[in-house]
């Protein structure tokens, strides 16, 4: 059977029959049409054809959603007339854009997942800007396969055409035997498996084996008890990720991450203690202590931590408990010196008391009355002995 059940398709073709196409080489071009019709599982649900004629000007001699049987696709291709006058491919390839691949014509909408394919075929050199009309096309998701016969200028096929441009491109020296490219375009359009055809109902990898076929998943999808569904497989189960701390299950695949205190290594899977008491990360007012991801507030040598663990305020030195004076604390900022009351005087140690001793001598000054007494008394002594001697 010459027939293949080929992948669905929003196949158009588009037709030279400018002045330079003889009339009995665009029946030959017909005869192609209907050759390749006969290749194509044609159908409302399979493959949906176009067929559009062009010269000076461009005709949609029926749009997708006309026909959906061979029979009556080929009846009205027997009908086609040439228009003869110029080459306006450029032209063509604007309308198939604009006029044929609508929704309102035929075109099945892009959730579908149809491919949607072009076919010219000329004999000469365009006569308006084709390369940026095409490549516009192929931007739009349309793939252009081009056909040269004879005199068909080859560097206008290439630019037109998709790529890999050898398995887009195609020439035959004459119209006479344009239809064995009917056998090429077979081979691109049939299916060699069930797989290839589009028709299977795997929601995501089909497996082709022998005339059936078995669904597979994605890496990180595993098979439904269906059969033909997949669901994500939780990476993050024991066992099944590398993550040092926390693991973050994300559409079939993890990504690891570190509880708060602690940063995310290079290797993207380990985590390190970030030092909490770098400036910048801390409201500690004096002294921060870092401890294994987190941190805690301290105080300096005489001061005290507040009730809110951030902030000091200085110690009383002299605050009973806080100080060893036996007696007196005197407060020096943040230390203290101890002294005594009166009638006590402090000891060595600095720290305790002793009563002062009261002395029985005279004191300084009566010492030095006394002193002088006597020195009067010498003096007069000495003075009366004096007197007596004469």
């Amino acid at each position: 059977d010459a027939a293949c059940k080929n992948r669905p398709l929003d196949l158009v073709f588009i037709i030279d029959s400018s002045r330079s196409v003889r009339p009995e080489e665009f029946e030959k071009v017909k005869i192609f049409l209907t050759k390749m019709i006969d290749t194509l599982d044609v159908g409302e649900k399979t493959t949906r054809v176009a067929v559009m004629n062009y010269a000076s000007t461009v005709k949609v001699e029926f749009p997708l959603r006309t026909y959906f049987d061979k029979a009556s696709m080929k009846e009205a291709i027997s009908n086609i007339e040439p228009l003869s006058a110029g080459t306006m491919t450029g032209l063509a390839i604007q309308t198939a854009m604009d006029e044929v691949f609508t929704e309102e014509m035929g075109t099945r909408p892009a959730t579908s997942n149809i491919p949607k394919v072009v076919i010219v075929v000329t004999d000469g050199r365009p006569q308006d800007q084709v390369q940026d009309v095409a490549s516009s096309a192929r931007k739009a998701g349309i793939e252009i396969y081009a056909v040269g016969v004879g005199r068909a200028d080859m560097q206008s096929l290439r630019v037109m055409a998709s790529e890999p441009l050898d398995e887009h491109v195609f020439y035959v020296e004459t119209y006479g035997v344009i239809e064995k490219l009917t056998s090429k375009f077979r081979e691109t359009f049939c299916a060699v498996n069930v797989c290839a055809l589009g028709t299977h109902d795997c929601e995501q990898v089909c497996v082709s084996n022998g005339g059936s076929h078995l669904c597979d998943c994605y890496e990180g999808y595993t098979l439904n008890p269906d059969k033909r569904t997949c669901s994500a497989v939780d990476m993050c189960e024991p066992g099944r990720h590398e993550c040092d701390q926390i693991c973050v299950s994300s559409n079939g695949s993890y990504v690891c991450e570190c509880y708060e205190g602690y940063t995310l290594n290079p290797d993207k899977k380990t985590c390190s203690a970030m030092d909490m008491c770098a400036p910048g990360r801390h409201d500690c007012a004096q002294v921060c202590l870092s401890n294994d991801g987190c941190y805690s507030c301290g105080c300096f040598e005489g001061y005290t931590l507040n009730p809110d663990k951030k902030t000091c305020s200085a110690v009383d030195m002299c605050a009973p408990g806080k100080h060893d004076c036996e007696q007196v604390c005197v407060r020096d900022d943040l230390s203290y010196t101890c002294d005594c009351y009166q009638g006590y005087t402090l000891n060595p140690d600095k720290k305790t008391c002793s009563r002062a001793i009261t002395s029985s001598l005279v004191t300084t000054e009566e010492s030095c009355k006394c002193e002088a007494i006597a020195a009067l008394q010498d003096s007069v002594t000495s003075r009366l002995e004096a007197l007596s001697m004469k």
